[in-house]
């Protein structure tokens, strides 16, 4: 039989054992630590959240998790940090809610900003949920995985990982080499994503543009069928149009052969002229309409249907440009003044166009008094479209208006003493009449021959030898004559 003393000492002994059980669950449990409160608000923390759960800042354990409370809108976890890490925690820091594994429980960890604040976590603080882009992606994705994987059979699970499990034992290097490889690929994939993501867009629009020519491009095609069933109905026809075409063909491959050098020739020797002709191409709308224009002239000067048919002419008496110097007016023409248009009608009393006289290898002679000269090379080379037609043959002035005298006295006095009557000339506008030169080279008609001489050359109506009047009368009887 056992003594009293031995069963004090066993009991005692089983005491101190409970006690110790006791006081290592109470260590465990943090009823011996007093931590720092602080909350974390969620949306929402799932079914795998525990109480005791850790409270981790990049793997290491600073805290547990205390209570998981929730008012139907947030959830607020309240967790106990540990006092000697808590001052190491920035008090920006984010939380994020991660499953240890992939079917495990979920444990808070605290993610560090990129630009940490200087102050620190305290007691009471509240700890916002991360809800970056990537947080936000993972969380999403662990959270459409767990109703996944509650449909899946566990029987079938195990089996596919069986089979899986068998076919890559012994090829993890080979498994490995192949992840390497796609690594790589997919990073030189990354950077033609954008580029892919447009063309996709792209695509979409232009299948919604497909979509809408769709009945347009059957009705095409239809369009298309009637035009195939012509060709197959015709096609005889286009047969020996193919024939024809191909002996024309033929034929003019032997015309090129044989005239090819000449065509290469007349080309060459063409190009000057078309070259000229491209330079004054300007002045042709303007040269034909003036053409046009001037038909009603020549009507008026052969005057058909008239009891006067013939040349009926304005004889003008211009200032004489002097007698014929060798070597010094042989014809040549000098002139590259370029297009020009000038206004028609002319003024009467003009004789050079406004931009002065045309360089024909002769000095030229005054003109009438008060018409300038010009001087093509102010005009430039070129120059089709400068004038306007309102500063050259208006600078024409009338010296008779002027001096109150007519430009060639002595020629009217000469007419009005042989009988005749001149046109009249007033108020700077001429009139033209019918001179009557009386008897074939009568005396009368030799004094007017005379002035008429004189006043072209700028002589003496005495220096015109007698026989002028034989040469040059036939020409001014009966014709019409303007004296300025």
């Amino acid at each position: 039989m056992r003594s009293p003393k031995r069963v004090l000492q066993g009991l005692a002994f089983v005491t101190v054992i409970v006690v110790l059980l006791g006081l290592a669950v109470a260590q465990y449990s943090g009823l011996f630590s007093s931590g720092v409160p602080v909350t974390l608000n969620v949306a929402r923390v799932g079914t795998q959240m525990q109480e005791r759960a850790d409270v981790k800042v990049r793997g290491l354990i600073v805290g547990e998790v205390d209570q998981v409370t929730s008012d139907g809108q947030t959830t607020s976890i309240e967790m106990s940090m540990n006092p000697a890490l808590i001052d190491q925690i920035p008090e920006n820091v984010q939380a994020q809610l991660l499953p240890k594994t992939l079917f495990g429980e979920k444990f808070v960890s605290l993610v560090p900003p990129q630009a940490p604040a200087t102050t620190r976590l305290t007691a009471g603080d509240v700890i916002p949920e991360d809800r970056s882009q990537g947080a936000i992606e993972v969380e999403r994705v662990l959270d459409e995985l767990l109703p996944l994987l509650q449909t899946v059979r566990p029987q079938d699970l195990a089996t596919t990982l069986s089979s899986l499990s068998q076919a890559l034992q012994g090829r993890g290097d080979q498994l490995g080499q192949t992840l390497t490889q796609l690594n790589t690929l997919v990073e030189g994939l990354n950077p033609a994503v954008p580029d892919l993501q447009e063309d996709i867009r792209q695509l979409a629009t232009f299948s919604d543009n497909l979509n809408t020519a769709a009945p347009d491009l059957l009705d095409a095609l239809d369009d298309l069928t009637v035009t195939s069933r012509t060709i197959v109905e015709k096609r005889e026809g286009l047969r020996n149009l193919y024939r024809s075409v191909t002996g024309a063909s033929d034929d003019l491959r032997a015309f090129l052969d044989a005239n090819g050098d000449n065509i290469i020739g007349v080309s060459s020797a063409s190009r000057p002229t078309l070259e000229t002709l491209a330079r004054y191409s300007p002045e042709f709308p303007c040269l034909t309409r003036q053409l046009v224009d001037l038909v009603p002239k020549i009507n008026d000067a052969f005057r058909p249907g008239t009891d006067r048919v013939g040349l009926n002419i304005t004889l003008e008496i211009v200032a004489s440009k002097g007698k014929y110097l060798p070597n010094q007016d042989e014809p040549e023409y000098g002139d590259d003044r370029g297009p020009r248009c000038y206004p028609i009608p002319v003024p009467e009393g003009t004789q050079y166009p406004p931009d002065g006289p045309f360089r024909d290898g002769s000095v030229p002679g005054p003109g009438p008094a008060g018409q300038p000269m010009g001087n093509p090379e102010d005009f430039g080379v070129d120059t089709f479209g400068t004038y306007d037609g309102t500063d050259s043959f208006g600078l024409v002035q009338d010296q008779s208006a002027q001096n109150g005298a007519g430009i060639l006295p002595p020629l009217t006095t000469a007419l009005g003493q042989a009988g005749i009557q001149p046109s009249s000339h007033t108020g700077g506008e001429h009139q033209s009449g019918a001179v009557d030169m009386g008897v074939a080279n009568s005396p009368g008609e030799q004094q007017v021959v005379a002035q008429l001489l004189a006043a072209q050359q700028g002589g003496s109506p005495e220096a015109v030898p007698a026989w002028s009047s034989t040469m040059v009368g036939p020409l001014l009887r009966g014709a019409e004559v303007t004296l300025t």
